[in-house]
């Protein structure tokens, strides 16, 4: 057994970190292997953070912070970055919020003085805010309104797994909400939120550390300190009998049905919660993985089959309550029952009598690969350390994930499954209701 575990490679990214006076904490990753850097800014703020009667708001602000800053006309950001070589963007998760370029290595100050000029306040007017309320609008319409499995599952299974606010409601948010929003929600979530206290500033790639420290300080050293939030408590208790729920979707062509449990608390449970992660690939990652064999190759019950930890999909950035979600399409005559069902089958066989031999391996194999490939990329690298700083205070985890993915053993793997009983399970049934 230690023999394969040994043969998953490990990284050793270095990791420098540090703290400024103004709570801002710094993760700092040099790579001189070529000319690039990564900046990334997270801010412990998320879906989850947003008030009632204000959703999609974490994702709103998100918006706001491109338009302008102190000393930054509206689309400033843009034209500096693009101006150096280099690309940005930002996105709003369920737990943090994140700001990020990549750049040549001699656009490091640059990208510094950018970052810290709106971490001092964003143009928060309202052509502004009325502005973004309407791309957002149009970005629902999109993604969501007009699209076929529009919020499926990630918008659509939370309301039925989770009975709060902050875990359940609609993170894109709805029409009415945007609309109602003021310049004052937006100046007062930027003061709670947008706190140095409540940021991390990673950087990685092509820097000298010491050189790389002193223009952070120079940038962000003046900027007003103010603590972070305290942190709500989000859980809730686990569901002890089975929610099932359904819906039309107009503009679906096929029938399909997502499913979720909830696991263990990734920060304070990481070790029970592993497990978990490495069980989601061995039922659906691959035309050799179990559910994928015999519900979409065997029985033909299904088209498509999907299964991940998190409801965006990344298991090492989410906090508790979080789940392990399948989701799967159907062929036009497809029996949802009979789907949950076999799936149910397939857990209890992969309880009852294990994994077969090498199939743990090979999905490990897989996994460790895919870790190594997202931060091999000095962005990848750098966004990942800034989220894990953020939310375990370990940015050097990211070093370990793919030997502990493969330390985990066929018997956790098997308890995992052994949990996932239909009594525990939320699920949720699109019926098509467009032309096939």
């Amino acid at each position: 057994m230690a023999a394969r575990r040994s043969k998953i490679p490990t990284t050793k990214y270095p990791v420098e970190r540090f703290t400024l006076d103004n709570g801002l904490r710094v993760v700092l990753t040099p790579d001189r292997s070529a000319p690039v850097i990564g900046v990334a800014v997270v801010y412990d703020v998320g879906i989850r953070s947003e008030p009632e009667g204000r959703t999609g708001f974490a994702h709103l602000f998100e918006h706001l912070m491109f338009q302008g800053s102190e000393n930054l006309e509206k689309l400033a950001h843009f034209r500096h970055v693009q101006g150096a070589g280099g690309t940005f963007n930002g996105s709003t998760h369920l737990d943090y919020t994140d700001y990020f370029e990549t750049l040549p290595s001699n656009a490091l100050e640059r990208a510094l003085f950018l970052e810290a000029d709106r971490m001092r306040g964003p143009r928060l007017t309202e052509e502004n805010l009325r502005n973004q309320v309407d791309v957002v609008k149009e970005e629902i319409r999109v993604n969501v309104l007009n699209r076929p499995y529009g919020g499926f599952p990630w918008l659509t299974l939370p309301p039925v797994l989770f009975d709060t606010f902050p875990n359940a409601h609609d993170g894109y948010g709805s029409f009415v909400d945007l609309e109602s929003a003021t310049v004052a929600d937006a100046a007062d979530f930027f003061r709670r939120y947008y706190a140095s206290g409540n940021a991390v500033l990673a950087i990685g790639g092509d820097i000298d550390v010491a050189e790389a420290t002193t223009l952070i300080e120079r940038h962000f050293g003046d900027v007003p300190a103010r603590p972070a939030p305290q942190r709500p408590d989000f859980a809730e208790p686990d569901l002890t009998e089975e929610r099932r729920t359904s819906y039309t979707d107009k503009l679906a062509p096929l029938p399909a049905v997502a499913g979720a449990w909830r696991v263990p608390d990734p920060i304070t449970d990481f070790a029970a919660y592993l497990p978990y992660v490495v069980l989601a690939e061995v039922l659906t990652d691959g035309d050799a993985s179990r559910l994928v064999e015999r519900l979409v190759q065997r029985d033909r019950a299904v088209t498509s089959l999907g299964g991940y930890v998190g409801f965006m999909g990344d298991p090492f950035d989410v906090r508790d309550p979080t789940a392990l979600l399948l989701q799967a399409h159907l062929p036009p005559s497809g029996d949802v029952d009979k789907v949950l069902r076999t799936v149910d089958e397939e857990l209890d066989r992969l309880a009852t009598d294990g994994l077969a031999e090498g199939e743990l391996a090979r999905t490990q194999a897989r996994m460790a690969t895919h870790l190594l490939r997202d931060t091999d990329a000095v962005l990848g690298r750098t966004l990942q350390m800034a989220v894990l700083e953020q939310q375990r205070g370990e940015p050097g985890l990211l070093n370990d994930l793919p030997r502990l993915v493969g330390e985990v053993t066929d018997e956790q793997v098997r308890a995992a499954a052994a949990t996932l009983r239909p009594e525990r399970r939320a699920s949720i049934e699109v019926i098509a209701g467009g032309h096939q």
